[in-house]
């Protein structure tokens, strides 16, 4: 049961970053103050590109583990990618025009890699015995 509800949560993450990533393309303005920084792109897009395929990439990634049932590949994937909402948080809380509330989603997406990660990593695999 755990394993499927972490299979459930991981797949709307995948899905979440995916829409995260394609705002970056779409309203590239939005995406970076809901970010929590500000960031005075003069038309220039290029940082928006790059976030934002890393978070379509990301979610691609999480959502085909998901569907592929890659328990201990989403689980590592999970936990090593917890360094990006952390490195995230950190350059949100280093500006000196933002607070926690502008990293509480930083924060939010860590508690969750992490988490989901640990559980599908230590789940025991589901031995399927042959129906008679």
């Amino acid at each position: 049961m755990t394993t499927k509800i972490s299979y459930a949560i991981a797949f709307l993450l995948g899905l979440g970053m995916v829409f995260l990533g394609a705002r970056f393309f779409s309203s590239p303005e939005v995406a970076t103050a809901a970010f929590g920084i500000r960031f005075n792109s003069n038309g220039d897009y290029s940082f928006h590109h790059i976030k934002g395929i890393r978070d379509i990439f990301s979610g691609i990634l999480l959502c085909a583990l998901v569907l592929m049932k890659e328990r201990r590949a989403l689980g590592v994937m999970l936990v090593v990618a917890t360094i990006i909402p952390v490195s995230d948080m950190i350059t949100v809380l280093e500006k000196s025009y933002t607070s926690v509330p502008q990293a509480i989603p930083h924060i939010v997406a860590t508690i969750i890699c992490s988490v989901v990660g640990i559980l599908l990593l230590t789940a025991k695999p589901q031995i399927k015995t042959p129906s008679k």
